[in-house]
């Protein structure tokens, strides 16, 4: 069965290994699109063998009109927080499509120039923050920052409320720290005239 894109989807593929919060990061991105920017978005997720530990990942796609098929083979957006998924993935990611790594984490081959490549120490963001965990909310903040997918403030809130209470200041701060270092990242890119796409 062949499937043409709408031209409305946005089509988002997010990769690592299981423990790094990558089904939460689609559900937060999914609950944003949907209960606080007004899109409609679907969810699929797929985990290796194992739970922790084992390879998986989370197809979001985010449409203004209902979608019709929820499966993504060729993301606009490809994010990596393993070796493993950015290997599997990377030939998948659309011609003009972003890519956004954990730096600390992967080591990316010659990347293509129809590409828009960020990285970002997520990881490592996290830690210093007290929790290694939150790196999926720090990708998170940078991917408002860089992308306009959904709104930032609808984002923030989808945070809020799924992530359990006591973790909210913090993740909000991992929220935060991502988006900074996105604005700044755009920032350097602007002096050097190379721009993000909407």
């Amino acid at each position: 069965m062949s499937y043409t894109i709408m031209n409305k989807e946005k089509h988002i593929l997010i990769t690592g290994f299981g423990g790094q919060g990558v089904i939460m990061a689609g559900d937060i991105l999914g609950t944003a699109a949907t209960l606080y920017d007004g899109k409609f978005a679907t969810m699929t997720q797929a985990y290796g063998p194992e739970a922790r530990g084992g390879a998986c990942s989370a197809q979001i796609i985010i449409s203004e009109e209902e979608v019709l098929f929820p499966y993504v083979k060729e993301p606009h957006v490809l994010i990596c927080l393993s070796q493993e998924g950015y290997a599997k993935n990377i030939g998948s990611l659309r011609e003009g499509g972003m890519l956004i790594l954990d730096a600390d984490l992967i080591q990316a081959r010659k990347i293509s120039s129809d590409i828009i490549a960020y990285d970002i120490p997520a990881t490592r963001f996290a830690e210093e923050l007290g929790n290694k965990m939150m790196a999926n909310i720090v990708t998170l903040g940078f991917l408002a920052a860089v992308y306009n997918l959904v709104g930032a403030e609808a984002l923030r809130k989808a945070v809020q409320t799924s992530v359990p209470a006591p973790t909210r200041e913090m993740n909000s701060r991992a929220f935060e720290r991502g988006s900074e270092y996105g604005k700044a990242t755009l920032k350097s890119r602007a002096k050097q005239g190379r721009l993000a796409r909407d």
